[in-house]
């Protein structure tokens, strides 16, 4: 199946809402995954961020974000409605595109986003407890071009 082009652009104050249902729709389908937070309180950590973060949004609805903070190289969160459609790809692209060194981390649990990092050229470097309040291990991996 060929992939089609994805449409990549800088979020919005209007995209917040649909970026925080993404991530609740992920955490209610995740059964490892519990969270104090709906989409109120999500949205406003989401807002809070935007100021000091490149947000990028794909697909027109919206069908994915990535959170990438400039200053210490890191993605801070990756969520997508669906997965196999080129739209986690796309975004992190965007993340990597002019750079040499890029990080983040993911969740134990989640063998399939740590598939998809390797096969974005991540390498695990390390796995550590989380920061509170998040409970579930964390794998550190990065990308170096």
């Amino acid at each position: 199946m060929a992939m089609t082009e994805v449409a990549v652009r800088l979020a919005v104050e209007a995209d917040v809402p649909a970026m925080a249902q993404i991530v609740c729709d992920w955490e209610a389908a995740t059964d490892w995954m519990e969270s104090p937070y709906g989409p109120e309180e999500i949205a406003g950590f989401i807002r809070e961020a935007m100021p000091e973060r490149e947000i990028w949004v794909a697909g027109e609805p919206i069908e994915g974000y990535l959170s990438f903070d400039p200053s210490v190289s890191r993605v801070g969160g990756l969520y997508c409605k669906t997965t196999g459609a080129g739209v986690g790809k796309a975004l992190m692209d965007k993340a990597k595109a002019g750079r040499d060194f890029v990080w983040l981390t993911t969740h134990e649990p989640n063998e399939r986003a740590q598939k998809f990092y390797k096969r974005e050229g991540f390498e695990e470097v390390s796995r550590h407890d989380a920061e509170p309040p998040n409970t579930v291990r964390e794998v550190r991996m990065e990308w170096r071009a």
